[in-house]
């Protein structure tokens, strides 16, 4: 008779798992975005309603079971025992069952010991009342209650792969420091020497000042260095950005079949990264706005959901225009991300005024008033529309106009790619 040792082949397959590229596909589920809720949640980015189960560690190794089916790691038996077809034997489609749960709960403990995520149990005791289930039931009812979040780690491994994945559409691009049109001294040398100035670094060219020297007094020896002889290499001026990318999170995002705002967290996820490893003197803060508008904080961006909200879009510009004024940098700009017109307003006495029909005279006066209040701060903004309806198109145009910005219409498939090619493109005016 034929034995087979399940646990040294599971050992073997799930080792053999790539778990960045497993991370990879779980993108989507990691960062989908339902709507905010449930009795005990952060209203905006706290767990899904209790039947959701989206932060389960059930959930989670479903995710990563249809992860494993598409990349062709299972093997046939695997495949037939989860499609429901027998082998013909009950104990080998058990075996087969407890091969799978079992790869399972390696690859969500490598994932936890390699610091991509948390797991964290919080049992809970069946009721007197209750009917207590068997062996399978009992597993499943545990997974249900252990509760799994990204570490900072799997944040930052996940924008690092939305960065690349997004540059790999945009092409080859060499991306540093923001460009300006303007020269300064420092230590890379990027065009011709110049006259030492006080408070210039002194980045000597030799050659340059020694040339400067013979040239007045004559090629001898000993040659006498004057102070207008010191010559300087200059390299290009670098700029520094202040950014709030503004989230629309508000009902519409993820109606009609389409979620977008999931896209947009990439997005954010990405530029976080991008800003992190390339531009070390930027800033980036994430405003949500909906019914209001707050700030949150980067490490619970994957958290963060939409909801039944209305669209306040002057009060996300008024937030995001005092967290730029807070920072000192040469550029200040707004990336507002959204799908809908502006349809509430926050009016002088707290009360939120709401209008969903059209576009409301008094909304599109507020939130034309706060683009004109950002323009005259300095503040660029740039809006990216996932919409092309005639009412929306001349809104998002004239507010453009207004602060001197730019629009773009797109989808959630090229939001990404437009939204870095603006960012890494953009030129800034020196600051005297």
């Amino acid at each position: 008779m034929r034995h087979t040792t399940f646990s040294r082949y599971i050992a073997q397959l799930a080792d053999a798992v790539n778990l960045q590229e497993l991370l990879d596909q779980l993108a989507d589920f990691l960062l989908r975005s339902g709507f905010a809720g449930g009795p005990s949640a952060h209203p905006y980015w706290g767990d899904l309603d209790d039947d959701a189960g989206d932060r389960s560690l059930e959930a989670l190794k479903d995710a990563i079971l249809r992860a494993l089916m598409q990349s062709g790691l299972l093997t046939r038996q695997m495949l037939a025992v989860l499609r429901g077809e027998s082998s013909g034997s009950d104990a080998e489609d058990e075996a087969l069952r407890q091969q799978i749960a079992d790869l399972l709960d390696q690859i969500v403990r490598r994932l936890a010991d390699d610091g991509y995520l948390t797991v964290a149990e919080s049992p809970r005791m069946p009721g007197g009342h209750e009917e207590v289930p068997g062996h399978e039931g009992q597993a499943r009812s545990a997974a249900r209650q252990v509760r799994f979040d990204l570490t900072e780690k799997g944040l930052d491994f996940l924008g690092y792969r939305a960065l690349r994945n997004l540059l790999g559409s945009i092409g080859r691009s060499s991306y540093g420091s923001h460009d300006t049109p303007y020269l300064a001294t420092g230590v890379e040398a990027e065009a011709a020497s110049k006259p030492y100035e006080f408070g210039d670094t002194m980045n000597l060219d030799v050659s340059a000042t020694l040339l400067s020297a013979i040239r007045r007094e004559g090629l001898g020896l000993p040659l006498a260095l004057d102070y207008p002889d010191l010559m300087v290499h200059q390299a290009e001026y670098r700029s520094s950005a202040a950014t709030v990318l503004m989230l629309d999170c508000s009902h519409s995002m993820v109606l009609y079949g389409e979620d977008r705002f999931t896209p947009a967290k990439k997005v954010a996820l990405a530029l976080t990264h991008l800003i992190r490893t390339q531009y070390p003197g930027d800033t980036l803060k994430v405003v949500l706005f909906h019914d209001a508008a707050e700030e949150i904080p980067l490490s619970q961006l994957a958290r963060a959901q939409v909801g039944p909200y209305h669209t306040n879009t002057a009060e996300g510009l008024k937030l995001a225009r005092r967290l730029l004024m807070a920072q000192r940098k040469d550029m200040r700009q707004i990336i507002m991300i959204t799908d809908g017109k502006p349809s509430a307003l926050t009016m002088p006495n707290g009360r939120v005024y709401v209008n969903s029909v059209g576009l409301d005279p008094k909304i599109l006066r507020a939130t034309y008033r706060e683009a004109a209040l950002c323009k005259r701060s300095g503040i660029m903004i740039n809006t990216f529309m996932l919409a092309r309806d005639r009412s929306l198109v001349e809104f998002v145009k004239r507010v453009a106009e207004i602060c001197r910005g730019k629009a773009y219409f797109t989808t959630t498939m090229t939001l990404g790619q437009f939204i870095l090619m603006d960012f890494m493109k953009r030129k800034t005016r020196r600051v005297s």
